[in-house]
């Protein structure tokens, strides 16, 4: 499985970037999809995940402000993220699971990643 993000970028504070992942190689796409991020001299950190059903996890510091989403299992997985803080600022990595967790280590295949910065 290959999971390729884009949608990053440079953005001030309050405003809005969509963030997707794009998975290929596989028959069935895996479970469950989800995003981290991981900011300089900081732990990576979970941010939200979406099973295949639809049904949604999110970490408490991302709920009302960012959306995960997917039209079907055969398209990407967006991450909408709105109101966004300067601490949003991270490094964001798309990751595929064969169960719904949002604990890193249940996660086998990993994205490359891709810059989300947010200015004051």
């Amino acid at each position: 499985v290959q999971l390729v993000e884009s949608g990053g970028g440079s953005v001030q504070a309050g405003g809005s970037l969509r963030l997707s992942c794009a998975a290929s190689g596989y028959l069935l796409r895996p479970y469950f999809m989800a995003w981290f991020r991981q900011a300089p001299g900081k732990e990576r950190e979970e941010v939200a995940g979406i099973a295949r059903d639809g049904s949604t996890l999110y970490t408490d510091s991302v709920k009302g402000r960012f959306t995960i989403s997917q039209s079907d299992s055969k398209n990407p997985v967006y991450l909408q993220m709105d109101s966004l803080k300067p601490e949003d600022t991270a490094m964001y990595y798309c990751a595929a699971s064969g169960i719904k967790t949002l604990t890193a280590n249940q996660f086998v295949y990993w994205g490359q990643g891709t810059q989300v910065t947010v200015s004051s």
